[in-house]
């Protein structure tokens, strides 16, 4: 019963939340152009199934390919960083840079050097999904047990046996938890640079349905989309959380407590 729970507690929470919403909206006659009630929400997400969940593939198209090229652009990164103190303080300031840096205040840049639209966008995402793979990964590489590094010395082991037996595994937790991160990082970047795209038609995303919903006042698809947007950032950390559970099973403490 208690492995349940971790489903049923949020379900149960859900549950009351809309069920509240639904009377007040109900009690009180508020607009749908204010707020719409959440049954009208899922009348609207069936009625426009095919508009928003053909652009909800859009939208995850780019989350899923901006999460590839952070995943190999973040653990090349760290891998260098590892080599060297001097590479990492290097360039560290730079990783930093572009986690700081708006996407929005680079994404019209990107735009206009990048010809190909779905191009520009997985860049900007991946851009939004990098530095926690970058800082976790490398974090891990580092945080080994001393006295196992030793151990690894004493046996004459070489710095790829060192790397592939003590330090990958080492920082596997590390990396999980920049995972997490990063897919949500990559739902938010690829949702806000289609915002300053703004590109339209048929290969359009959830974030210009949002646009076309709230300058035509059709607040019940707005919300339909919002709902679809938070339904794929809690279906990714999902996904995250199950490969770490695969990976970390059996092993590490941070599994074995919560299994």
């Amino acid at each position: 019963m208690k492995r349940l729970w971790p489903v049923f507690a949020p379900l149960l929470v859900g549950v009351a939340v809309l069920f509240v919403w639904q009377f007040v909206v109900t009690r009180y006659d508020v607009p749908a152009y204010l707020v719409p009630s959440p049954a009208l929400v899922m009348r609207t997400l069936v009625q426009d199934a095919p508009l928003l969940f053909g652009s909800l593939l859009v939208t995850l198209k780019i989350t899923f390919l901006a999460l590839l090229l952070a995943l190999v652009l973040g653990i090349a990164i760290a891998f260098l960083f590892v080599q060297s103190r001097l590479i990492e303080v290097s360039l560290l300031p730079y990783a930093i840079l572009l986690q700081v840096t708006p996407i929005v205040a680079i994404a019209p840049l990107i735009i206009i050097w990048v010809k190909d639209p779905t191009l520009a966008l997985v860049i900007c995402a991946a851009i939004v999904a990098l530095f926690p793979i970058i800082s976790n990964t490398s974090q891990g590489l580092r945080s080994v047990d001393p006295g196992l590094l030793d151990l690894f010395k004493l046996y004459g082991a070489s710095r790829w046996r060192t790397l592939v037996r003590l330090r990958i595994p080492s920082a596997l937790p590390y990396f999980f938890a920049g995972l997490k991160v990063s897919t949500g990082l990559a739902l938010i970047g690829a949702v806000v640079a289609e915002f300053v795209a703004g590109t339209g038609g048929t290969s359009s995303g959830l974030a210009y349905q949002i646009l076309l919903a709230g300058l035509q006042l059709n607040i019940p698809r707005l919300f339909a989309a919002l709902f679809l947007i938070t339904l794929a950032g809690v279906g990714l950390f999902a996904l995250a959380s199950a490969g770490a559970r695969a990976a970390l099973r059996g092993w590490h403490e941070s599994e074995l407590h919560s299994s």
